[in-house]
């Protein structure tokens, strides 16, 4: 079986689960725009020698955060459960200051979780010591958070925030060159997992599978992360771009995004590669897509998944009457958006309130549309026929505040840094009845792209 690497090689290994809990102050204040002349995407490029930056942006607004104040690592089937214990230790001892309130203001974490309950993969929550972040609204913010037993002020967030800008240099370079070679299995050998997971849903075993693979790009010069994200938040703007600790990519699926007692969901299945499609036919995605039972069949067991799991949490839910036709730079896409009025429930201490964003992440995770229909039976049989530890592929990454905002997208799309010149991508498919092997190697070379292309790399 092929193994991901934990980690980026040469950082330290990840703190152990008996971490004891960091009492963290953090003061949040306005940030003037003209501080941050190229945006968000702007700041990641320029602060690249400060280490790989944690990241989540859309249309070049988000959150990036530098350093690390705090960390928070788990494994095994408890460790959503551990990380939001971790969490909700660290919000009730932390000593705050917010001057500009909203989602992603205050005390913030960055995570990314592990899809299967035995990836070797450590889950985490990373808590940066700066965090700049850039709202719809034209609001900037900056928050600085530290273990320091002085607590921060304004003055010296913004202190911090002027010496990580005169530490800057210049653009970073992008990648020029390099070779894809298989990863746990070579692209016959997938074919044929396509082929076994298709008899196993005509003999009535399931309704639909998820099958993902992986490839691994070895570069001529080591990968600039800085660049390759600005290629990903300039090149696909409608997607979520993200980086935790060596997990990079930009998804297109919101597994679940928490404002207040709203939750919003983007549900992604059904796939047409933009590579091959005819250039006079402004219909034809639209055309194909609608018109195929296989696809329509795919998108509809994903969006029923997530329904089924949401309903608990909520009694108010607005669907999209029909599936729409996303349309990004690589591929088209089947989606529907899902938002929920949350209910209260009881917490550990008794009082009542509305779910949080990383409780939901655990409960909605992993839905059909990156795992398959029944659940346990599709996991089964994704470890018996891919070969792989996915580790953080099609695992929720993304952040959370401490009042339990947060936005947790599918880490789609991406690829694990595993040393400084070799980068491992990930690309799944849907398998019901109807799907052909074939087709469904070339949808993984179209999900594959996104991430071969801010590498510099050619192939398929």
């Amino acid at each position: 079986m092929a193994s991901v690497s934990s980690r980026v090689a040469g950082e330290p290994s990840p703190a152990g689960t008996d971490t004891p809990t960091p009492l963290l102050s953090t003061v949040t204040v306005p940030l003037d725009p003209a501080r941050l002349p190229g945006g968000l995407v702007g700041l990641v490029e320029t602060t690249r020698r400060s280490g790989l930056p944690a990241v989540w942006l859309r249309r070049e607004n988000g959150l990036v955060g530098i350093g690390t104040a705090a960390r928070f690592a788990s494994a095994g089937a408890d460790r959503f459960a551990r990380a939001r214990q971790w969490w909700r230790q660290v919000s009730a001892t932390a000593r705050r200051e917010n001057t500009v309130g909203g989602p992603g203001t205050g005390l913030l974490a960055f995570g990314s979780f592990a899809f299967a309950d035995d990836s070797a993969f450590d889950s985490r929550l990373v808590v940066p010591e700066l965090v700049v972040g850039a709202a719809d609204d034209g609001r900037t913010w900056l928050t600085l958070q530290s273990v320091s037993d002085d607590a921060p002020t304004a003055a010296t967030a913004l202190a911090a925030f002027d010496a990580l800008l005169s530490e800057s240099s210049a653009p970073p370079a992008v990648p020029t060159g390099g070779r894809v070679r298989d990863g746990s299995l070579s692209g016959d050998q997938w074919m044929d997992a396509v082929t076994a997971g298709v008899a196993r849903i005509s003999a009535g075993e399931l309704h639909k599978l998820v099958l993902a693979r992986d490839v691994v790009v070895e570069l001529d010069t080591a990968v600039e992360p800085a660049a390759v994200l600005s290629d990903l938040a300039h090149r696909y703007r409608d997607c979520w771009t993200y980086s935790v600790e060596g997990l990079i990519g930009s998804t297109p699926e919101m597994l679940i995004k928490v404002e207040d007692n709203v939750a919003r969901a983007r549900v992604l299945a059904g796939t047409l590669d933009r590579a091959s499609a005819p250039a006079d036919d402004p219909d034809y995605a639209q055309r194909v897509l609608w018109g195929s039972t296989k696809q329509r069949q795919e998108h509809e067991f994903a969006i029923n998944s997530l329904l089924d799991r949401l309903t608990s949490y909520t009694d108010t839910m607005t669907v999209s009457s029909e599936p729409f036709v996303l349309e990004l730079p690589n591929v088209w896409h089947l989606a529907s958006d899902v938002t929920a009025v949350l209910n209260d429930a009881p917490s550990p201490t008794g009082k009542h309130r509305t779910p949080g964003a990383l409780a939901l992440a655990e409960a909605l995770h992993p839905t059909a549309a990156v795992c398959g229909t029944p659940t346990a039976a599709a996991a089964e049989l994704i470890s018996e026929l891919e070969h792989l530890d996915r580790g953080p592929y099609a695992g929720p990454v993304g952040w959370v505040d401490s009042t339990g905002n947060g936005e947790w997208g599918i880490a789609l799309r991406g690829a694990v840094l595993e040393s400084p010149t070799t980068a491992r991508l990930f690309a799944g498919c849907g398998i019901v009845e109807a799907s052909d092997p074939a087709a469904e190697l070339r949808e993984t070379w179209a999900k594959f792209r996104p991430m071969l292309q801010a590498l510099g790399v050619q192939a398929h």
